[in-house]
């Protein structure tokens, strides 16, 4: 009995003061859930909202550049899918071909007297066997023992195209996965700068986009003022491509003719030219010869960032044409207004 006593006793009620601070935790925690704001997010200034947005804009970049890669690669992939399925449709009429002439062939073995057990074995559903018996095969002569060694050897090829279309498809699956993320990571980045720059009242926001809103064609004019010669017909062809673009709105993933992105510029300005250019800023920086500053001429890609997330085309005096960002149009610009990287003279 005395046990049971110190037992009740021992269950002693929680504190007032504690049951008030679990109180007003638990109603913290639930305002969190619901959504209302435990501390107010500190006001940024222009010059720190400035630098949120080009960090989003750059990270978007390098996700959109990566999107363009899996993009192209996944077209590359789709490509070959096809190729090889018309190369099986072909191969299949060849190999059902040589199977009926093999099967009137054994059809008249069989009434003028049997089936050759070559001849069995051919036209059974494993035909590595008789490859592998090619003793076998003297009995039906030198003709049949071509035909069913082309046989054989077309079902092998059948299977390894089948078993190369089955690793294209998965490895194409990836890609398209890989799509989906760099989407959403871009479109998730572009949505955060947005929000940003809605806390801005529209003069704050004109400043902090760095005049990115400015008329394309003042900057046109400014550009076509002692502008230099490009270095060849191909240079001058893609610098006139690019400049007819100015004032065409940014769209990531876009390569033209009525939207681009900073790569998809650049490539489509070179192919008006005659030369073809990969989709990215990663492999775009690998398409030509490298070029130091100093030597940069008309035509030039030009590349900006460590990341090499950026890229735009050197029109001279000190300036390129490039596709900037989202919210942007196509336009002219100084070279120092991003961190240089580097340059190439594309072919």
């Amino acid at each position: 009995m005395a046990a049971h006593s110190k037992s009740r006793r021992g269950r002693s009620r929680p504190r007032r003061s504690t049951v008030r601070v679990a109180g007003v935790l638990a109603l913290a925690g639930a305002a969190g859930a619901l959504g209302g704001p435990v501390q107010a997010e500190p006001q940024l200034s222009p010059a720190q909202v400035r630098a949120r947005v080009d960090r989003l804009h750059q990270e978007a970049e390098t996700a959109t550049e990566r999107y363009n890669g899996a993009r192209e690669a996944a077209e590359r992939a789709e490509g070959r899918i096809d190729r090889m399925r018309d190369a099986a449709a072909r191969r299949r009429e060849e190999l059902n071909a040589a199977r009926a002439e093999l099967g009137a062939f054994a059809a008249a073995q069989y009434r003028t007297g049997g089936l050759d057990p070559a001849m069995q074995l051919a036209l059974s559903a494993t035909p590595d066997d008789y490859l592998t018996r090619a003793d076998l095969l003297r009995h039906t002569g030198e003709r049949r023992a071509r035909q069913l060694t082309a046989l054989g050897r077309g079902l092998r090829a059948m299977e390894r195209l089948r078993d190369t279309a089955d690793q294209e498809l998965t490895r194409l699956r990836e890609t398209r996965e890989a799509l989906q993320r760099d989407r959403k990571t871009v479109e998730g980045k572009l949505a955060e700068a947005r929000r940003l720059l809605n806390t801005l009242d529209p003069d704050t926001r004109a400043s902090v986009l760095g005049g990115d809103g400015a008329p394309a064609v003042a900057a046109d004019r400014t550009y076509r003022r002692g502008v230099p010669a490009a270095p060849n017909r191909r240079a001058a062809a893609a610098v006139s491509y690019a400049m007819a673009q100015v004032g065409k709105p940014y769209v990531w993933g876009a390569s033209g003719p009525n939207s681009y992105d900073c790569s998809g510029l650049t490539q489509a300005a070179w192919r008006a030219a005659g030369v073809s250019l990969p989709r990215t800023t990663f492999t775009q920086i690998n398409a030509g010869r490298r070029v130091s500053r100093g030597e940069l001429a008309p035509g030039d890609l030009v590349f900006f960032y460590s990341s090499v997330s950026h890229v735009g085309m050197y029109i001279g005096n000190g300036q390129m044409v490039h596709a900037p960002r989202p919210g942007a149009a196509v336009r002219t610009a100084p070279l120092d207004q991003m961190p240089y990287a580097g340059a190439v003279r594309p072919a």
